[in-house]
């Protein structure tokens, strides 16, 4: 009996190291490999930040950061005159070969409407300022600063959403870009 034992237990790790040799013969690297492939890396090591603005962005963005400034004026649609929000918002996109409305209101009709935690650079900000519904309009920069033409005693300038004034009157993104 020992011996069928034994001769059987032969049989079989040969058997075995026949089948384990083959395979490392015909298939490369068993699997799984001994020499798995890297795991990606932590969350902790990847970067947090979104990736830069696409170039025309950067450039429109560039544009509007060039006219901090310029007055205020009621109707205004130019530098040389001066702007309103709405006018600011329409010069800068037009100078990028982007037609956009006049009004607060219009403008607040085009793009696609955005989540006010996904604002991107770029993305147009609305704001009830004087009354119910949009009736101011900026441009984001990031997901926290915005430039826009504010008021009759202002000029182009750079302010942040987080600013209570701001965040609690902000009614709505889009995006046009």
């Amino acid at each position: 009996m020992r011996r069928k034992l034994r001769g059987g237990l032969r049989i079989l790790l040969v058997a075995i190291f026949a089948a384990t040799i083959s395979a490392c013969a015909t298939t490369g690297n068993p699997r799984p490999s001994p020499f798995p492939t890297a795991p990606p890396p932590p969350d902790s090591l990847r970067p947090s930040r979104p990736p830069p603005a696409a170039p025309a962005v950067t450039a429109l963005l560039d544009t509007a950061l060039g006219l901090r400034g310029v007055p205020y004026r009621q109707g205004g649609a130019g530098p040389q005159e001066g702007f309103d929000c709405s006018g600011f918002v329409q010069y800068v996109y037009a100078t990028h070969h982007i037609n956009l409305p006049r009004t607060v209101s219009e403008q607040y009709r085009v793009g696609r409407q955005e989540s006010v935690r996904d604002v991107r650079a770029g993305d147009l900000l609305f704001f009830s300022t004087t009354g119910p519904g949009a009736t101011h309009v900026a441009i984001a920069l990031n997901a926290d600063e915005f430039v826009h033409a504010p008021s009759e005693s202002g000029a182009v300038r750079v302010e942040r959403l987080s600013v209570a004034y701001w965040k609690d009157r902000l009614v709505g993104a889009r995006r046009v870009l």
